[in-house]
């Protein structure tokens, strides 16, 4: 009896062992039919023995978001790298190798570069440059203990991001809306360029279509522009980019926090209308004591355009390639927006802020 029982034991463990192989004959099948399909991929496709190889078996890890883990690595020609292994996804291959394939043909000094991916069953990577400064989060919020950035530092960056967004939607192969814009996906190199990363909620637009069909939200809270989960603001198009990056610059020039400790949590103030009253006693963000005449300069020109992208209704909001030009352009070309009205975001959490589907 005994012996029969194992019998059928490894019989039956051996029909597993066969299912589990075909299911995974079957995935690469489905990957491999994709790339013949739509021709070689413009990175490297690595195994996941040797991304453990890289890593140091995921020895030295960087950070955790709602995707996946960041780990750092070494290539074997002594190039540091930091390998994203993503989170099992019910996303199939196709959808996996179109995220890559977006970020592959992008080549912009302000998006960050893919260096390869890894595709085995549910097992994901992506493999990045490695950027020794982290991402731009642990610079804007007081209560990390990093070291602050001056006042031209985070103007670079913010014209930085500024071209890179612009590029994504005008500029790059296939046009691209990031759709999570906010400070722990901007990275930066040893120099504090930065770099825009993690695309795991870009949409590619299709043709000359500006318009992006959705039937859920993304984004993150606090960043989130109000018509991707709210029917009736406008149509999600690059915009909703452009409204993310408002509040993003808001964050770097200290208005969302300063404002969240002057007025508190439980205030139905609004606070853009706390930024205007700020505007109008030429004191931005409750600071100038602290800022001599060219930061105060540069700190206006921030907030102003930061104003024109968080507007309400899309359609007033300006391309990226129209706030390059406000940003680089004088502070006396600018005008004082109107205030946006009747949606108010919440004000954003350091660190916590991870990636949320909202469903419409």
């Amino acid at each position: 009896m005994n012996a029969a029982c194992s019998v059928f034991g490894l019989g039956m463990l051996a029909l597993l062992a066969c299912y589990i192989k075909r299911r995974y004959s079957k995935k690469n099948q489905d990957i491999d039919g994709f790339l013949k399909k739509h021709g070689p991929l413009p990175t490297n496709r690595y195994t996941y023995r040797s991304l453990k190889k890289i890593t140091n078996s995921f020895k030295d890890k960087l950070g955790e978001g709602g995707y996946g883990i960041v780990y750092k690595g070494k290539l074997p020609n002594g190039n540091l790298v930091a390998v994203k292994l993503l989170k099992e996804s019910k996303g199939n291959a196709e959808e996996f190798i179109n995220e890559v394939t977006s970020i592959g043909w992008s080549n912009h000094v302000n998006v960050v570069t893919l260096l390869g991916f890894c595709f085995e069953g549910q097992r994901r990577a992506l493999l990045y440059d490695f950027m020794p400064n982290g991402s731009l989060e642990k610079f804007i919020y007081a209560k990390n203990s990093h070291r602050s950035l001056n006042s031209d530092e985070l103007f670079k960056i913010a014209v930085g991001i500024a071209r890179g967004l612009e590029y994504l939607h005008r500029g790059c192969n296939t046009r691209i809306v990031h759709f999570d814009i906010k400070p722990h996906n901007i990275l930066l190199d040893e120099n504090f360029c930065p770099k825009i990363s993690d695309f795991g909620l870009a949409k590619r637009l299709q043709g000359n279509n500006s318009i992006i069909s959705m039937s859920g939200a993304r984004g993150s809270v606090g960043f989130i522009a109000p018509e991707v989960y709210l029917n009736g603001f406008g149509s999600v198009s690059h915009k909703s980019d452009v409204y993310s990056y408002g509040m993003l610059v808001l964050d770097m020039v200290g208005c969302r926090n300063n404002a969240n400790a002057q007025v508190g949590h439980s205030s139905e103030q609004y606070f853009p209308q706390w930024i205007y009253k700020q505007l109008e006693k030429t004191d931005e963000c409750g600071h100038q004591d602290r800022l001599d005449g060219e930061e105060r300069v540069t700190q206006r020109k921030m907030i102003l355009v930061s104003l024109w992208c968080i507007q309400t209704n899309p359609s007033r909001r300006p391309p990226m390639s129209k706030v390059v030009e406000m940003l680089e352009g004088p502070l006396e070309s600018l005008q004082i927006p109107d205030t946006p009205s009747l949606f108010t975001p919440p004000i954003s959490q350091p660190i916590s802020s991870s990636n949320v589907m909202v469903t419409v």
